[in-house]
C-alpha cells in the first residue's frame, strides 16, 4: 500500500479552513484482474476538527452518466445491488487514514470494475465553497503473468554448485516492467523467506542482506539466459543454503504520479535442496540497531550462531552484562534469569527468547542509566563423541558497548478547536496534541482548564486525564458530566480531546490544555520531567437573533394525481442539542389552519388528528442537517388544495436533560391549487348507414380513439332516434356503467329490447351494441356517448368528460319478395269419370324459412265473367281449409279431391270422377308467410300460377254404363243371381238323386230309366269390371 507524503501530512496536521478541495489518486490506474487495489482520497479546506465522510461511486464506460454507488463511511446500505454483496463480505471497504483522508480497498479486482471512480465528501461546513468530489479512471487488464520452475528435490554437498532456471512470461499490452527474484525458505514453517538475489524492475541486481558478501565475491549469480529465462547460480554451497528455493516475479507499471505499482506477483513451484555439511565449527555475532539510547527506550540484542545444520545441534546461549549473568537459554529454549533480573522479568521489562534455531534475543523494555555497559553473548555446544562422552565447546562474541543517557523533555503542545465561534447548542470540541514525546508509552497527563471572559480571573479545572488514562472531573463540572455533557479522552498516546456538548453562553471563555510528561524510574516510581500548555479562546453565539423560517414550493399548481413538494427552510442549521420542532399546518379553502404533521425535536414524527386526505400518499423527509423539512404529497386530489404554512420552535437542552423553548417562528403562507387533468377522450365520429333484414343480428360499434390515462374507466350510453335530428329527442336505450352494470332506459321497456339488446366490450377501447332478431321497428339513428371516469388519489371516482360518437343509421326491412309460381298455361281434356290432376310449382321463394298457403280456384264456363270459385285451400300451418279462401266443398271421406305435396315447392290436386261440370279454367294461388321476431306469422306476398283449361267430355249410354251407373241394378245383375242359381242347382241334384233311386226300383221292370233330366248350361259374364269409387278421401301432405 503506497500513501503519498502529503496525504500523511494532511492526516497528522489537519486541514486549514478555506476553499474546500477534494483530491483523489490521479489516473488512469492500470491494475490486473484479481489483484488487491487501493485508491486514496483526501479533502482539505474544511472546518478543523470535523471528521469527514467519504462516498465512493463509479461510472461504467458504457454508461458514463449513470452513477453506481459502491461504499460509504456514513451509510451502511449505500451500495447498489451490483456491489452490495462484495461490500457486505468486506471484499470492498474504506480504511480511514485520518479525519479527512481515506483509502478505498478492493481486495479482488474484477473486470466489471473498470471505469471512472468518484470520491465524494458531503458538506460539513454549512456553506458550499470549492469542490466536493474528484474522479480517477481505473483500467482492468487480464493477469497474464506466468512464473514456472520445475519442482524437484536435490541433495548437495557443502561446496557444490547449484543452478536453477525460472521461466517468466507476460502478454500485457501495457508498458510494464518485470522484477524477478529467488528466495530461500527454511524448512521450519514459521521462519520468513530470505531474499537471495533479485533483478529489480530497473534491471538492477540486488542481493539479500545475508548474501550480500557472497554476491560481491561472485558466489551468487542471477543471469538472464533468454527473453523469459532467469538462471540462479550458487557456488560453494553452505549448509545454511538448504531449504525450499523458489522464484518470485512481479509485474510493475508506472502510475501517472510517476510511482511504480506491482500489479501482480506470482511464485513458482518450490525445489527442495539439502546440503550435507562438512564442518562442525560455528561462529557468533551480536547485532543491535544502535549503541546509544535514552532512558525509557527499549534495547534489542540478537545473538546469531553461524554454523552448519544448526537445528540438529545442541547449543546453550548465555547473556552477560559487565561480567554479571543476565540469562541463560538452554537447548530446550527455556530461559533462566539472573538474580538481578528476576524482578524486571516479572514486571515485563525484560524478554529472553529463542527466535529461531540460530538466533537468540535479549530485550530490555525500559532502559535505565545503570544499564550502560558491555554486553556479550556466550555460546556453548555440547557434542556427543563416538565413545559416548560429551564435549562442550564454548565461544563468546565481541563486547557490545551500550550507552544509556538520562531523559530530558522536549515536548510541544498544540491546541486546536472545531471553531473559535460556536453556535449555541453545538459542541465545543478541543484537541490537544503533544509532539516529540520522550516516552512513547503514553506517560503524559493532561489537565483542561477554563478561564472566564475578560475581567473574570477565575480559573477552573474542567477535567484531568492522568498518565494511566483515568479521567477526573473538576468540582464545577461534575454534575454536568453525570448527564453526559462533558467528554474527555485520550484518543492516541499523544492526542487528547475535550468535548462540551450542548454548549451554553456560559461556556464562553479561554480554554487551556496543560500537558505534563512523566517517566518511570528504576524503582518503578514516576517522575515528571516536563510541563507545557496551550490555550484557545472560544466564543458562544446565541441562536435567537438569526432564527428564520420560510416555506416554498416549486409547483404551486398541480393536476390530479401529480406530486408536489413543500419545503420548510430553517436557518441557520442547528445540531441535536439545540433542536427544532417543525410543524406543517394546512388550511382548506373553507376552514381554519390545523396541524398536519410535526417533526418533533427528538426526531419522532407526529401526524395531526385530522389529515387532509393524504393518508399514505404523504411522505416526509428531514435533511441530515435539520435545516430542511420537506412534506411530499403524491397523487394530489381536490382535498389537498388549500394553504400550507410551517412553524418552528427552537429548544435548548439543559445539561440535566430538561428542555427550554427559546424561540418561535412562523413561515409565509403557501397556496397549492389542484386542478382536474385535461381530458384527452376522443371518439371516432364517422357516420354510416346499415341495412338489415328482419330477424337479423345488428351490431353497432362505439370506438374510442384516445383517452386521458390508460387506467381510465368508461360508462357507455346508447341512444336511438326515430326521425329528425339525431341528437334532438333521442331516447336512451341503455347505459353500461363503468362497473359493467347495465341499466335499460324507458324506451327499451316500451320496445321490448331488454332481451334483444346486448352491450359488449370487445376491447378496452371498443364497445358494441348488438340487437338480436331485429324488427322493422328497430330502424332509426343510433349513437353512443362515452363518459370518462378517473379515480382521484383518495380512491373516489369522478367523471372527467363526456363525448358523443358519430351516427349510425340502421334500416331494418322485411325480406325481399322473390316468390315466383310457374305461370305456364296448359289445356287438359279428359273423359267423364276420369281423374283431373292439377299441379302448382313454386320456382323461387323469398327466404328459406318461408311457409306457403296454397289455394286452387276455377272459373267455370257459362258462369258470370270473372267469377271465380275456390275449390281447395290449405294454410301455411298445413291445415285444410285454413288458406286464403273457403272451399265450397268441405274435405272429408266423400270428397273427390286428393291433395299431395310432392316436395317443399311442388304441390298437386287431383279431382277424381271428372264430371262435365268440372270443366273450366283452373289456377293455384300461393301465399308466402314469414315468422317475424315476435313469433307472429304474417303474409309476405301472393302469386298466382298459370291457367290450366280443363275440358270434360260426356260419355254415350250403354248397358254397361247403365248398370254401372245404378247401384241397385248393379247388385241385382251381378250379385243376386249367384244365390238363386245355387238354390236351383241344389234342387236339381236332389231331384235327380231321388229319381235314380226310384229308377232302380223300376228298372227291374223294363230295364230303362223312367225319366231323363238334362242340366242347364249357365254362362255368367259381368259387364262392369271396375266398380265405381265409393268414397273420396283427401291425400296427405308430404
Amino acid at each position: 500500500m503506497r500513501i503519498p507524503a502529503f496525504l500523511i501530512a494532511s492526516v497528522l496536521l489537519g486541514s486549514a479552513s478555506g476553499k474546500r478541495v477534494v483530491t483523489v489518486q490521479s489516473g488512469p490506474l492500470v491494475r490486473t484482474e484479481g489483484s488487491h487495489v487501493t485508491i486514496w482520497c483526501n479533502v482539505t479546506g474544511h472546518k478543523e476538527g470535523v471528521e469527514q465522510d467519504f462516498e465512493w461511486s463509479m461510472y461504467l464506460p458504457s454508461a458514463p452518466e449513470r452513477e453506481i454507488r459502491i461504499v460509504s463511511t456514513s451509510q451502511s446500505n449505500y451500495a447498489y445491488a451490483v456491489y452490495a454483496q462484495r461490500v457486505n463480505n468486506k471484499e470492498i471497504y474504506v480504511e480511514r487514514l485520518g479525519k479527512d483522508a481515506a483509502l478505498l480497498h478492493i481486495t479482488k479486482l474484477e473486470t466489471r470494475d473498470q471505469g471512472q471512480f468518484e470520491c465524494y465528501t458531503p458538506n460539513t461546513d454549512g456553506e458550499y465553497l470549492g469542490s466536493y468530489s474528484a474522479k480517477t479512471n481505473l483500467t482492468v487488464i487480464p493477469d497474464t503473468l506466468s512464473v514456472t520452475s520445475v519442482a524437484q528435490s536435490l541433495n548437495k554437498v557443502e561446496g557444490d554448485t547449484l543452478q536453477l532456471t525460472c521461466e517468466v512470461t507476460r502478454q500485457t499490452s501495457q508498458h510494464s516492467h518485470l522484477s524477478v527474484g529467488w528466495f530461500l525458505r527454511s524448512p521450519e514453517r514459521d521462519s520468513p523467506p530470505q531474499d537471495l538475489v533479485t533483478l529489480s524492475r530497473d534491471f538492477v541486481l540486488r542481493a539479500g542482506n545475508p548474501y550480500k558478501q557472497r554476491f560481491a565475491f561472485g558466489d551468487l549469480r542471477l543471469d538472464k539466459t533468454s527473453s523469459a529465462s532467469y538462471r540462479l547460480s550458487i557456488y560453494r554451497l553452505q549448509p545454511a543454503d538448504q531449504g525450499l528455493l523458489y522464484c518470485e516475479a512481479a509485474e510493475w507499471i508506472q502510475d501517472p504520479d510517476q510511482s511504480w505499482y506491482a500489479m501482480t506477483r506470482k511464485q513458482s513451484e518450490k525445489t527442495m535442496v539439502k546440503v550435507q555439511p562438512t564442518d562442525r565449527d560455528f561462529g557468533i555475532q551480536v547485532s543491535t540497531e544502535r549503541r546509544s539510547y535514552t532512558t525509557g527506550e527499549p534495547l534489542e540484542l540478537r545473538c546469531a550462531i553461524d554454523a552448519q545444520n544448526v537445528p540438529d545441534r545442541y547449543f546453550s546461549v548465555s547473556w552477560v552484562f559487565s561480567s554479571s549473568p543476565v540469562a541463560v537459554v538452554g537447548p530446550n529454549a527455556v530461559p533462566v534469569l539472573g538474580a538481578d533480573y528476576v524482578a524486571r522479568e516479572a514486571a515485563g521489562q525484560i524478554t529472553v527468547r529463542k527466535e529461531s534455531a540460530a538466533i537468540y534475543l535479549l530485550r530490555l523494555q525500559r532502559l535505565r542509566v545503570e544499564d550502560s555497559g558491555k554486553y556479550i553473548c556466550r555460546v556453548t555446544e555440547r557434542e556427543k563423541t563416538p565413545t559416548g562422552d560429551f564435549i562442550d565447546r564454548t565461544k563468546r562474541s565481541r563486547n557490545v558497548q551500550i550507552t544509556v543517557q538520562a531523559l530530558r523533555s522536549n515536548m510541544t503542545v498544540f491546541l486546536v478547536g472545531n471553531s473559535t465561534e460556536v453556535l449555541e447548542g453545538e459542541p465545543v470540541q478541543l484537541t490537544c496534541s503533544v509532539r516529540a514525546l520522550t516516552d512513547k508509552t503514553g506517560s503524559v497527563s493532561v489537565t483542561w482548564q477554563w478561564m472566564g471572559r475578560k475581567g473574570t480571573a477565575v480559573t477552573q479545572d474542567v477535567v484531568t486525564i492522568d498518565r494511566e488514562g483515568t479521567v477526573r472531573l473538576g468540582p464545577a463540572y461534575r454534575e454536568r458530566s453525570t448527564y453526559g455533557e462533558i467528554r474527555a479522552e485520550r484518543v492516541r498516546a499523544d492526542t487528547f480531546t475535550l468535548q462540551l456538548y450542548n454548549s451554553v453562553p456560559g461556556d464562553e471563555g479561554q480554554y487551556k490544555c496543560v500537558a505534563m510528561e512523566w517517566i518511570q524510574a528504576s524503582d518503578l516510581t514516576w517522575e515528571k520531567i516536563g510541563e507545557r500548555s496551550a490555550s484557545k479562546p472560544i466564543t458562544i453565539k446565541t441562536v435567537e437573533s438569526s432564527f428564520f423560517v420560510s416555506a416554498s414550493s416549486r409547483t404551486p399548481s398541480v393536476t390530479y394525481g401529480d406530486s408536489f413538494d413543500l419545503q420548510c427552510i430553517v436557518k441557520p442549521r442547528y445540531n441535536p442539542h439545540v433542536p427544532v420542532t417543525v410543524t406543517w399546518r394546512f388550511q382548506p379553502p373553507e376552514g381554519e389552519l390545523r396541524d398536519l404533521v410535526t417533526f418533533a425535536r427528538d426526531g419522532t414524527l407526529r401526524w395531526g388528528e385530522e389529515q387532509i386526505g393524504l393518508g399514505t400518499r404523504a411522505s416526509t423527509e428531514r435533511s441530515p442537517s435539520n435545516s430542511n423539512f420537506r412534506l411530499s404529497v403524491t397523487g394530489a386530489g381536490q382535498r389537498e388544495s388549500g394553504t400550507f404554512q410551517c412553524s418552528a420552535e427552537l429548544w435548548r437542552k439543559n445539561y440535566d436533560n430538561t428542555w427550554t423553548k427559546i424561540a418561535n417562528r412562523t413561515s409565509n403562507l403557501l397556496g397549492i391549487n389542484v386542478f382536474k387533468p385535461v381530458s384527452k377522450l376522443r371518439l371516432h365520429h364517422s357516420n354510416q348507414s346499415l341495412s338489415f333484414v328482419e330477424d337479423s343480428r345488428v351490431r353497432i360499434n362505439c370506438s374510442i380513439a384516445s383517452q386521458t390515462v390508460p387506467e381510465a374507466q368508461h360508462a357507455v350510453l346508447w341512444y336511438v332516434h326515430k326521425g329528425g335530428e339525431p341528437e334532438a329527442g333521442a331516447e336512451l336505450l341503455l347505459k353500461v356503467r363503468r362497473d359493467a352494470a347495465v341499466e335499460y332506459g324507458a324506451y327499451a321497456d316500451e320496445e321490448r329490447l331488454e332481451r334483444r339488446a346486448q352491450p359488449e366490450r370487445l376491447s378496452p377501447q371498443l364497445y358494441a351494441l348488438t340487437l338480436h332478431r331485429a324488427e322493422t321497428s328497430d330502424s332509426g339513428t343510433y349513437f353512443c356517448q362515452v363518459e370518462e371516469w378517473l379515480q382521484d388519489p383518495g380512491g373516489a371516482w369522478y367523471r372527467l368528460a363526456l363525448e358523443a360518437s358519430g351516427f349510425t343509421r340502421v334500416a331494418v326491412h322485411r325480406p325481399e319478395v322473390r316468390l315466383q309460381v310457374e305461370e305456364a298455361e296448359f289445356n287438359v281434356t279428359v273423359t267423364e269419370a276420369e281423374s283431373i290432376r292439377l299441379g302448382c310449382s313454386v320456382s323461387s321463394q323469398s327466404t328459406r324459412d318461408s311457409r306457403f298457403s296454397v289455394s286452387w280456384y276455377v272459373a267455370r264456363a257459362g258462369e258470370g265473367a270473372g267469377e271465380q270459385q275456390c275449390i281447395f285451400s290449405i294454410g301455411h300451418d298445413a291445415v285444410f281449409g285454413n288458406g286464403n279462401c273457403s272451399p265450397a266443398e268441405d274435405p272429408g271421406p266423400n270428397s273427390r279431391l286428393q291433395f299431395q305435396r310432392m316436395t317443399s315447392d311442388l304441390y298437386s290436386l287431383t279431382i277424381q270422377g271428372a264430371r262435365p261440370s268440372d270443366s273450366g279454367s283452373y289456377y293455384c294461388r300461393v301465399e308466402e308467410w314469414f315468422l317475424n321476431p315476435r313469433n307472429v306469422w304474417y303474409r309476405l306476398t301472393t302469386n298466382d300460377s298459370g291457367v290450366t283449361v280443363v275440358t270434360v267430355l260426356e260419355q254415350a249410354s250403354t248397358l254397361q254404363s247403365v248398370i254401372c251407373s245404378n247401384d241397385s241394378l248393379f247388385y241385382f245383375v251381378f250379385f243376386y243371381p249367384f244365390p238363386i242359381f245355387g238354390i236351383l242347382l241344389m234342387t236339381v241334384l236332389l231331384v235327380r238323386y231321388k229319381a235314380r233311386n226310384l229308377g232302380k226300383s223300376q228298372e227291374g221292370k223294363n230295364g230303362v230309366p223312367l225319366l231323363w233330366i238334362k242340366e242347364p248350361h249357365i254362362n255368367y259374364s259381368p259387364t262392369c269390371l271396375d266398380p265405381p269409387a265409393l268414397s273420396l278421401h283427401p291425400g296427405s301432405v308430404e
